[in-house]
């Protein structure tokens, strides 16, 4: 348990790391996305030929698997702008309001419906958002870019989850890895040359960069992750995640001089709160009700 927990706080760290390499602005955003994926793929493919581990799926599972990459890549692109064109901080905890996306997608697609704890912590979450961006925002209904792709982020990395979370039921890690990061790549590669962003001319920083996004925040944080998942409840893992959008505020305020206001933080406790509430699992409802009968016999009694 202790090496898992260790793995999944390194894990955490190189997530966080990713916003503050990203807001450097040294590639652009669906680029970085695109050489993120490339060379995760080949740091990836000296072990998946050494370990034999990639298995010929079925065609109903490589096409999901592909999805999953189309997805992912989309998520990372769209995350990327977010970051450029506003903050590490708002993009990071915009992205975090996922697993309030999950619950909201599984009421429409999953027999498993979101309980009363997800819509209460939902509410909360959604007010912390609002204390994040500020309430002047939603009263003009003034959604700009980088906050309109925050919340994007958010959604296809939440329909993200829920298919790799089908296709990963039927195919190993590995051979799932390969399959993503090679679509992710192609898919990115083609957007990139759709969009005129430059392939190369960028400066040693830049494709050093490009080069830790990949190793760091991409190969080996889910590395860790999903080696703490396998030995850590999942619930508990899903939450410490969480925990990397404050981290990545700190480190944007510590390293790139990002301002950070008293209602930001606040904002983005109370967000994080709610998405906490949404993986408690005893109901709240009836722990208040039992709790607020409890008081009232004790006074009955003293009375």
């Amino acid at each position: 348990m202790k090496k898992a927990r260790i793995a999944l706080f390194i894990g955490i760290v190189c997530i966080s790391i990713f916003p503050i390499l990203v807001k450097l602005n040294l590639t652009p955003g669906v680029i970085s996305a695109f050489y993120r994926m490339l060379f995760s793929l080949l740091l990836l493919l000296p072990y998946v030929l050494i370990s034999k581990q990639f298995k010929v799926p079925s065609l109903k599972m490589a096409i999901l698997a592909i999805i999953c990459g189309v997805v992912f890549g989309s998520d990372v692109a769209v995350w990327n702008i977010a970051i450029q064109e506003s903050t590490a901080t708002q993009a990071s905890l915009l992205t975090n309001l996922s697993p309030v996306w999950v619950g909201v997608l599984a009421l429409f697609f999953l027999k498993d419906k979101p309980k009363t704890n997800f819509w209460i912590g939902t509410m909360v979450a959604v007010f912390g958002m609002m204390m994040l961006v500020g309430f002047t925002v939603f009263k003009t209904l003034d959604f700009d870019l980088a906050f309109s792709f925050g919340i994007l982020s958010g959604v296809l990395y939440s329909v993200y989850m829920l298919l790799s979370k089908e296709v990963l039921k039927k195919m190993n890690v590995i051979t799932f890895m390969t399959i993503s990061l090679a679509a992710s790549s192609i898919y990115l590669g083609g957007l990139s040359y759709a969009i005129n962003e430059p392939f190369s001319g960028f400066s040693n920083a830049g494709w050093l960069v490009l080069v830790i996004q990949a190793a760091v925040c991409q190969l080996a944080a889910w590395l860790l992750i999903s080696y703490a998942t396998q030995h850590m409840r999942a619930t508990r893992v899903s939450v410490s995640l969480l925990g990397q959008g404050i981290l990545a505020s700190i480190l944007a305020w510590l390293l790139i001089d990002e301002a950070i206001s008293l209602q930001m933080v606040f904002g983005g406790f109370v967000l994080l709160f709610g998405i906490r509430i949404t993986f408690y699992e005893k109901q709240i409802l009836s722990a208040f009700q039992s709790t607020t009968k409890s008081v009232k016999k004790r006074v009955l009694k003293r009375i």
